[in-house]
């Protein structure tokens, strides 16, 4: 005790030592009285230290009798985190954790999370400890009580420098015990090929069940995210807090954050996608060829989907429940800083999938290492759809066959007309710049017309973006006028609380400019004239252009898709944001009644259009 009180008094805080014996956790007051003394200890920031009263226990092992009789420190520390109700326990060893075998075997491996239905019977215990009386099989028998019990514990070594902090900092040190461990168990490892074959296999026995079955895939799937919500929320922390102790930037963490109500909101996406109409075998189109010789156009899934996509682990949800209402395979690519989360993600999703198509319908590729053999299946992946920077997308585009649909960037313009409401650009600007910066459909660069520097509208306007803290660069015009730093680039995504701003001469100039230096994403024009909002709209060549609108209703969700899988700038089979029906490529069916063509002697052709539900 006398090291303890020395270790402490060397930080300015006390410690005040605790004796209990097996018979005292029988007494029911004295649980009720050992809570209140810790918690009166913690307030007066005194650090409890408890210890066994006799030099050794009478009572049997640990946990072989119902009145949780403990025999050692371990088995002590346990039964306190169950009785105090702890949100963590932390076992300290002389090694790095519990590994396979005894730790001096070159051949035994570190533990990183137990599973007590694999490794239980697997582990070979070495020698007892160097210190204390209960070795490692004690630690493990006094961890696997508490963990499910449901206290999340962590054996790890004592003698590692910030051994302790880096466990709370949801760092991957030592071994963790946890009730859930096995839902986290990772599928055994195949190659990129198994991978994308296995998925088509999945994807047409998912496309064989009715829409009432696949409707009900979605349901299970979004009542098993909202009832894993606080498991998902303790992966999501762990990959945020590496990401900070790692030193990434605020947009990225931003983006990688589920914040709260986030899986609740995610769960109600995909309830109003499952709602939606069926999209698969839609006759789209019929046509009479001739007498008893029907054509009809049907929708129909494109196949395998491969989608690659950095940061955001909620567009994994978005995009698994896309694929699944839509009937396609799905290859996930994640990146590495979100590497919990999506596991975690993946297992709840493909666990809800019933043993009828299987959960490899949604496969999560695990090493960066297998995406160029991925790419090459041309084969068998049909599309591939890039979600991250333009580095990504480049990179993707030029190695692969396979169509890619995507944006590169999301350099959005505002253009501020001289006959705009300056109140309400005010209200549109700011939300399209600050409601989520990080964002692809956030705005990048404001274009103002250059009678409202006159007029002091363009003052207010940077006014309220300085106060709400935006970093303002400026163009040729703006930077002097102004005297901001002078944007490098007009063809710059900020993803963050900055953005460009320059003046225009009129709503030609500011078309000019978005054409110019934009990215073709989302563009929008705030003006009360009508004939110069209808140029705009006509005019400017982006997937998305809006009149007195926020750039940030650019989102499948928001535009009643339900979900997407991303924003398409490309001209070529989908643009925009993408949902289910991005998702889908036709199919052609002709019903006859045993024609021939024969060189066309006997057939009269007609081609008459008729209803679609005749």
């Amino acid at each position: 005790m006398a090291l303890y009180d020395t270790l402490f008094n060397e930080l300015d805080i006390s410690s005040a030592q605790l004796l209990v014996t097996d018979s005292d956790f029988r007494d029911k007051d004295f649980r009720k009285q050992l809570n209140e003394t810790v918690r009166s200890l913690l307030s007066l920031k005194v650090i409890p230290i408890f210890n066994e009263n006799d030099a050794v226990s009478t009572r049997k092992a640990p946990y072989e009798d119902s009145s949780g009789i403990f025999w050692d420190n371990d088995s002590l520390a346990a039964l306190l985190a169950l009785e105090l109700k702890a949100d963590l326990l932390v076992l300290l060893s002389d090694v790095e954790g519990l590994y396979s075998g005894p730790p001096s075997d070159p051949k035994s491996k570190l533990i990183h999370t137990y599973v007590k239905e694999k490794h239980q019977g697997e582990i070979t215990f070495g020698d007892k400890s160097r210190v204390g009386r209960g070795g490692m099989t004690a630690k493990v028998k006094a961890a696997v009580n508490a963990a499910y019990a449901g206290i999340p514990v962590v054996i790890t070594s004592g003698y590692a420098a910030e051994n302790i902090i880096k466990v709370l900092q949801g760092q991957q040190i030592g071994t963790l015990f946890h009730q859930d461990a096995h839902l986290w168990e990772p599928v055994k490892e195949v190659g990129a090929c198994e991978m994308a074959v296995a998925a088509r296999e999945s994807s047409r026995r998912l496309q064989a069940l009715s829409s009432q079955e696949r409707k009900k895939i979605l349901l299970d799937i979004a009542d098993a995210l909202e009832a894993n919500e606080k498991l998902i929320t303790i992966e999501n922390e762990a990959d945020v807090a590496a990401a900070q102790q790692a030193g990434y930037e605020k947009s990225l963490i931003s983006r990688l954050a589920l914040k709260s109500g986030k899986i609740s909101n995610l769960a109600k996406s995909i309830r109003v996608l499952a709602n939606m109409e069926d999209p698969i075998g839609r006759v789209l189109k019929k046509t009479q060829l001739a007498d008893g010789l029907i054509l009809e156009k049907t929708s129909s899934p494109l196949g395998v989907l491969l989608i690659v996509f950095e940061s955001r682990p909620d567009a994994l949800v978005q995009i698994a429940s896309l694929a699944i209402r839509s009937g396609n395979g799905l290859l996930l690519k994640g990146g590495k800083e979100a590497k919990r989360s999506n596991a975690i993600l993946h297992k709840v999703i493909t666990e809800a999938i019933p043993d009828t198509v299987g959960g490899k319908v949604i496969g999560l590729v695990t090493s960066r290492e297998e995406i160029p053999d991925l790419l090459k299946l041309d084969d068998v992946i049909d599309l591939v759809i890039p979600r991250g920077s333009n580095k990504l997308v480049s990179q993707i585009k030029s190695s692969t066959k396979i169509p890619v649909l995507g944006h590169a960037d999301g350099i959005c313009h505002v253009y501020v007309d001289k006959s705009a409401d300056m109140d309400m650009a005010k209200w549109i600007v700011l939300d399209a710049k600050i409601d989520y910066p990080a964002a692809c459909n956030a705005m990048e660069t404001l274009l103002v017309h250059k009678d409202l520097v006159q007029t002091g509208a363009l003052n207010e306007l940077i006014v309220d973006l300085r106060v709400e803290g935006v970093i303002l660069y400026g163009g040729p015009r703006a930077s002097s006028l102004l005297n901001i730093p002078q944007a490098r680039s007009f063809h710059h995504e900020y993803n963050s609380m900055a953005c460009t701003v320059e003046i225009v001469d009129d709503v030609g100039a500011a078309i000019d400019h978005i054409h110019r230096h934009g990215s073709a994403h989302t563009d929008c024009i705030i003006t009360e004239d009508r004939e110069i909002a209808e140029i705009f709209l006509h005019q400017v060549d982006s997937a998305a252009v809006f009149h007195n609108a926020s750039t940030r209703f650019c989102d499948g969700a928001r535009f009643g898709l339900g979900a997407e899988v991303g924003i398409s700038t490309s001209r070529i089979h989908a643009r925009g944001p993408v949902g289910v029906e991005g998702l889908l490529t036709t199919r052609w069916i002709l019903k006859g009644s045993g024609q021939v063509v024969d060189g066309d002697k006997e057939v009269i052709y007609i081609h008459k259009d008729i209803p679609v539900d005749s």
